[in-house]
């Protein structure tokens, strides 16, 4: 018997989506029919159950503990839950989102974290959910576009540098506070005024409108930094593969795909230090990790003068994703999980 199914996923910047399309593609491969919807086309939990009684699904997995977890509340159909990291690192501190949470980790057959952080994170506040929780981190496969100009990239970010060797540092983002682009923005634009050679440029969605705003009042003033809207996910990759290094200010971070995506194109990473970040660079070793604005002029002067510094991390960084964000691992995890679902 065929059997149907359904990922719910929240809208998620291209970088992410091509991830989950890469689950919706395991899925299918193993004979089943997988239909993905965005969660953000449900208002309640009821329409959703209407959803899987019309279209008689068989099995639900959803991303996002709570955002996608709380729609699943009156399913009646068995459902798997991968963790976002917004759910655990953010969510988990408010209360009544705590209690919605536990509720969906009570009914769900099987949770998913990209890392064993995010897992022992998960147990302090829920206990009785670790046998249920299987860690499986991202996959990352890269497919940059081959008609990809660089120079006019430039050009219609509004970067003109054709008498210089320019350092493209390229910050890609969802335009929301936990993503913090404005983190580095004013100390960037001092060390431009002194170094003109160097440019950031944050691309990404525009997913909290108001938030989008202060971002566009801001860099409108700052120099050397320029806001360019979302791309499609092969000119994306192309653009990370071009520039000098890829930045990650996050306030918090399940598992960038953005970070792994760099480490793929051979592309060095300059991230915050912070958990989620921690758990896929090593300082050093496959990229940089940076505390404060000030720490990251400094580590950015240093990737651009010690040029092996650079080549070490870029080598080392390719190893890891190639060991570690196998897609051939993450394709039998998912279908073991699925199967064991229905």
């Amino acid at each position: 018997m065929e059997k149907r199914k359904s990922e719910m996923r929240n809208g998620l910047p291209k970088s992410r989506k091509m991830i989950k399309q890469s689950t919706h593609k395991y899925i299918q491969s193993s004979g089943h029919v997988c239909i993905l919807n965005d969660i953000a086309e449900f208002k309640s939990s009821s329409q959703v159950s209407d959803l899987i009684n019309e279209q008689k699904f068989e099995a639900v997995m959803t991303i996002h503990l709570y955002k996608g977890g709380r729609l699943l509340l009156d399913s009646n159909v068995p459902y798997g839950v991968i963790f976002g990291g917004t759910d655990i690192n953010e969510d988990i501190q408010d209360e009544k989102k705590c209690e919605v949470m536990e509720t969906v980790l009570q009914k769900s057959r099987f949770l998913v974290a990209f890392t064993d952080q995010l897992k022992k994170t998960a147990e302090v506040h829920w206990p009785f959910a670790s046998s249920k929780i299987h860690v499986q981190p991202q996959a990352v496969v890269t497919k940059p576009c081959t008609n990809f100009n660089w120079n006019e990239f430039l050009q219609d970010s509004g970067i003109h540098c054709k008498n210089i060797d320019a350092y493209i540092f390229l910050l890609v983002c969802g335009l929301r506070r936990v993503k913090d682009p404005l983190f580095l923005v004013d100390a960037f634009s001092v060390w431009h005024k002194k170094d003109p050679r160097v440019y950031l440029i944050i691309i990404g969605p525009e997913v909290d409108a108001a938030f989008t705003q202060q971002v566009k009042a801001k860099v409108k003033s700052a120099s050397g930094v320029y806001l360019v809207s979302e791309k499609p996910q092969e000119e994306l990759q192309a653009a990370m593969r071009d520039s000098f290094a890829v930045v990650n200010s996050s306030i918090s971070e399940g598992m960038s795909s953005t970070i792994l995506e760099a480490m793929d194109l051979n592309v060095p990473v300059l991230a915050r230090n912070i958990s989620g970040n921690r758990a896929i660079v090593k300082h050093e070793h496959t990229g940089l990790l940076f505390f404060d604005p000030p720490e990251f002029i400094e580590l950015s002067k240093r990737l651009i003068i010690d040029t092996s510094l650079k080549e070490n991390i870029v080598a080392k960084a390719k190893e890891y994703v190639e060991k570690f964000h196998s897609w051939e691992t993450e394709k039998e995890t998912y279908q073991k999980l699925i199967e064991n679902l229905l």
